[in-house]
């Protein structure tokens, strides 16, 4: 089994915010969402076989418990970059072989970000 890709929600109109935290922060490419979908709003990004859908909830309320869990190359440079942008950044030493800290997308739906080769899927 494979994943194929992760939604989250956002309320509607949001979608210039996910193309600023998904394309501008994280360097993802947003995809065309094909019709009828495109009629309902959101956003789609990929980067590599990552894929993440950002989709309209008309009762959104932001995820404060489930995430994502993204690998990057650069937690350092990823942390200047959100604390630029305003964003909070959350280290987390409870596993001692894992570099990681949390965030939000500009929702409040938390993020989690890993070390790339600490990833839970990499060890």
């Amino acid at each position: 089994m494979k994943l194929d890709h992760i939604q989250i929600a956002m309320p509607s109109g949001g979608e210039d915010d996910a193309r600023s935290f998904f394309s501008g922060l994280l360097g993802m490419v947003e995809e065309d969402k094909p019709y009828p979908l495109s009629t309902r709003g959101g956003c789609w990004f990929r980067k590599g076989s990552v894929i993440i859908h950002v989709g309209v909830d008309k009762d959104f309320v932001p995820q404060k418990k489930g995430h994502p869990g993204f690998i990057f190359p650069d937690l350092k440079e990823l942390e200047r970059k959100l604390k630029k942008e305003g964003y909070d950044v959350i280290w987390d030493n409870a596993l001692a072989d894992r570099t990681r800290f949390y965030s939000n997308d500009p929702f409040g739906n938390r993020i989690e970000f890993m070390q790339d080769g600490d990833g839970f899927s990499q060890k």
